[in-house]
């Protein structure tokens, strides 16, 4: 058994796709996917399922790692930003080398700030330096780095 991907789901895959691409490194995995029918209508449960979308080979990991897949549906059903402390999926996470130069890097692609970078020693681990931030269509992202 092993870690596949995670989802998201955007309202302009391209879009966030090249955000994801310019801010994190990450890199198209070919094809494109443009799925529908009703092999996915079932398997997703959703009535008259058809998207569009990538996945993107993750920064840290070989050529069969783990990705992060960004699907378009041609229906979305619009929701509230999720908030940290919310039930469920909270956000993903990148350790980066320079957590400043990074969130830099992610505002001036049309990502935003969330929280105030923040350092903290944590017992028998180190210290990690960390902030929350959102991508463009308001996804949370940890920033992190350990000393």
């Amino acid at each position: 058994m092993r870690f596949a991907h995670t989802n998201i789901i955007s309202t302009n895959w391209k879009a966030l796709v090249d955000f994801y691409v310019k801010t994190f490194d990450c890199k198209i995995v070919p094809p494109i996917r443009q799925q529908s029918g009703d092999w996915l209508a079932r398997g997703t449960g959703v009535k008259d399922a058809k998207l569009e979308g990538a996945h993107l080979l993750l920064p840290g990991y070989g050529e069969h790692g783990p990705t992060l897949e960004i699907y378009q549906y041609e229906t979305i059903v619009q929701q509230e930003m999720v908030r940290p402390n919310q039930r469920g999926f909270g956000h993903i996470a990148f350790e980066v080398g320079s957590v400043e130069v990074v969130l830099a890097r992610l505002e001036e692609n049309g990502g935003s700030r969330f929280g105030e970078i923040t350092k903290r020693m944590i017992d028998g681990v180190g210290e990690i330096t960390f902030v929350y931030a959102r991508d463009p269509e308001g996804n949370l992202i940890e920033l992190q780095s350990w000393k």
